[in-house]
């Protein structure tokens, strides 16, 4: 037998309430919420606010003063940017179930967020620093200067 319309109302509106409790909450989080990275030559650290906007820049061991302007540029776009797609990886995972169908109510399907197209396609990769060894290939800002690292 089918759930009368006014249970199926009253069942939809305390999810309702729910929810914008659960999103309220995440919003305070949120907006609390950075995150730092180290630079692979562990010359700099970056770290970024809630949007992703960059809010500090650490120089490590006076290692700067060794580098070129290049590769100090390197580094700090670097550090950045795997802030930043920390940042962006952190946003997704909270939101991640307000998009999710109705556990009481079939009729809310839920809906499905681009999450490529919100943050770019390096936020649905591997998560870097997980798998992050000594061992890996030269970094990608050495690359870029031409350099391969020995001296």
């Amino acid at each position: 037998m089918a759930e009368p319309l006014e249970k199926r109302l009253e069942k939809a509106m305390v999810e309702l309430q729910e929810a914008q409790e659960a999103i309220a909450r995440t919003e305070r989080e949120l907006r609390q919420a950075s995150f730092s990275v180290l630079s692979s030559d562990r010359a700099v650290r970056a770290t970024v606010g809630p949007q992703g906007e960059l809010t500090g820049i650490e120089f490590l061991e006076n290692k700067h003063r060794d580098m070129s302007p290049q590769e100090l540029a390197a580094s700090v776009l670097e550090a950045s940017s795997a802030a930043r797609t920390k940042m962006n990886r952190h946003v997704m995972k909270a939101m991640a179930p307000f998009a999710e169908p109705s556990s009481h109510v079939p009729e809310l399907k839920g809906f499905e967020l681009d999450w490529e197209r919100i943050f770019g396609p390096e936020v649905l990769r591997d998560d870097e620093d997980t798998a992050r060894d000594d061992t890996r290939a030269t970094p990608a800002w050495r690359d870029a200067l031409g350099e391969d690292g020995e001296d």
